[in-house]
């Protein structure tokens, strides 16, 4: 069955506050993921608690929830998405949906009450072997199909055989470079500190290329350090506006204008970061070198390290010209961690400064996969600050 129109305008309005973090030239999903370690002191409740906003869990917001205590209720969509994807499902294997009428609280299908228990079981599995670390999550058995498999399937392909190897050549054994060393290679290829520190506004336009094929106008304008007006012009939903002036953050669309809930607010003040992917240094608690891999035939250097906030990060650059090509990062939450992913491309000099014009989104949910494409960037032009504050309410038509 097909979401109904109102559940698909929840995901878009979901989608717009993942969205305000491209603002800030970055947001993050790849398959790969697995690399959140937590202290043995630490468990995964306490972990997504830890990076979750101060805010209302989803027992305290919605009916019914049984297994899912302690959720923050910003992680809500987020984790059901994880499962969906991970399963291969969509929201009606589970919840009811009747004559296009949602009834999340019901308890009607056995899938429901199995998948409860399924929630139970991998955190059992987590507790008892992993400290509380999510390493065991839906996707794990899974791995994208309703039903896991559970006996090889025949034929099984033969093990690869050794390769021989040929008399080791005797070479200069490479020097690896340090965490610090590949961040300061990326500030000075960026433009350098004095020049990133100038920037003070920010407006790019462009096109966004949505996961259904559709393409979206594309408007962003920024003030340092955290204002932020987006405007997306779809062909469906029509214009759809979000911003946050520093404290309120709202929304408009053609039903109306609103204030954002509480959970979306964290989401708007994470992605308001105006420098979140310039100024790399200070945003993590430990960064290391991990190593060398390639990306479309690019040899990057690879960084892992979790950020201030608790999550994983593993950050690609570019081993000749020391930008960042691939950001990753994983949110731990208490049925699995959740990675997300944002590619960096088409670098391009804006007064002094090398900025990203292709920005490509990768998300567990294709709904929210899109890759903005940019035609202008401008840097230090003076931007309305009325802008950013929430318009008042359109007037009611005389009858």
């Amino acid at each position: 069955m097909k979401p109904t129109r109102a559940f698909t305008k929840l995901r878009l309005l979901v989608f717009c506050v993942s969205l305000l973090s491209l603002t800030s030239i970055s947001l993050v999903v790849s398959a790969e993921a697995g690399f959140f370690q937590p202290t043995d002191q630490q468990t995964a409740a306490a972990l997504a608690a830890q990076i979750a906003p101060a805010g209302k869990t989803v027992e305290q917001v919605q009916k019914n929830i049984q297994v899912l205590n302690g959720l923050p209720q910003s992680q809500l969509i987020p984790v059901m998405n994880y499962i969906g994807s991970s399963l291969g499902v969509k929201c009606t294997f589970c919840h009811v949906n009747k004559d296009g009428i949602w009834d999340y609280v019901s308890d009607e299908k056995p899938e429901k009450g199995e998948a409860r228990e399924m929630i139970k079981m991998t955190q059992g599995i987590n507790k008892a072997n992993f400290k509380g670390n999510p390493a065991v999550g839906c996707f794990t058995c899974h791995g994208g199909h309703d039903h896991p498999v559970r006996v090889p399937q025949l034929p099984i392909a033969a093990p690869t055989p050794f390769a021989e190897t040929a008399p080791a050549k005797t070479a200069t054994k490479e020097t690896p470079p340090t965490a610090n060393e590949v961040l300061a290679k990326y500030t000075e290829a960026l433009g350098g500190t004095v020049a990133i520190d100038k920037m003070k506004t920010r407006i790019m336009k462009g096109t966004m290329l949505a996961s259904n094929g559709a393409t979206w106008g594309y408007e962003a304008y920024q003030t340092a350090p955290d204002k932020v007006y987006l405007a997306l012009a779809t062909p469906r939903q029509g214009l759809i506006e979000r911003g946050f002036n520093g404290q309120i953050g709202w929304e408009k669309n053609r039903t109306g204008v609103r204030e954002v809930h509480e959970q979306d607010l964290f989401s708007l003040r994470r992605y308001t970061d105006f420098f979140k992917d310039l100024k790399l240094q200070g945003q993590f608690t430990r960064l290391n070198y991990g190593g060398k891999e390639q990306i479309d035939g690019k040899d990057v250097y690879v960084l892992r390290g979790q950020g201030v906030d608790g999550k994983g990060e593993r950050l690609y650059f570019d081993v000749l010209s020391g930008l960042l090509l691939r950001r990753i990062t994983s949110t731990p939450t208490i049925v699995g961690v959740i990675p997300e992913q944002v590619d960096f491309a088409d670098y391009r000099d804006v007064d002094g400064l090398k900025l990203p014009f292709i920005v490509k989104i990768t998300s567990i949910d294709s709904f929210y996969n899109a890759t903005r494409t940019l035609t202008e960037i401008k840097l230090n032009v003076p931007v309305d600050e009325t802008k950013f504050n929430k318009p008042p309410a359109p007037r009611s038509a005389t009858p």
